[in-house]
């Protein structure tokens, strides 16, 4: 019998292993979003009204170069945003407009944007591998 429960541990050990590693493992990349390049050209206008190179470094932003807050060149391989929500399009717009909102204890700001103007400025930080 001794051997019998040993070989039930060892099973419930190796599926338990398997769940583990199964569910560190990340969703499968989606298709890569592509902005429209005229909501990009409004994104940047926005992002260059409310002076978000004051904080960061942006490419394509040559004053101010920001560096308070993190820089976002590369910014769509990133994981998350600040660290806490998944980096998609929609939630980027809702972090740039309302970050305390999105993620609390932020120290980035609201912005003065309009949801259309957020998304604009999703639309030119996905797009700088574009350009």
């Amino acid at each position: 019998m001794t051997g019998g429960r040993h070989r039930s541990y060892r099973a419930a050990a190796a599926l338990l292993c398997l769940a583990l590693g199964l569910a560190g493992c990340k969703q499968p990349p989606g298709p890569r979003y592509i902005p429209d390049a005229e909501d990009a050209a409004r994104g940047r206008a926005a992002i260059e009204r409310v002076g978000c190179a004051a904080c960061h470094e942006i490419p394509g932003i040559d004053w101010p170069e920001g560096r308070t807050g993190p820089s976002l060149v590369g910014f769509d391989d990133i994981g998350l945003i600040a660290g806490a929500v998944p980096n998609t399009p929609e939630n980027l717009a809702r972090f740039v407009r309302n970050a305390p909102a999105v993620k609390p204890g932020s120290t980035m700001p609201a912005m003065p944007l309009t949801q259309e103007e957020a998304r604009d400025v999703a639309a030119y930080l996905y797009g700088l591998d574009d350009e």
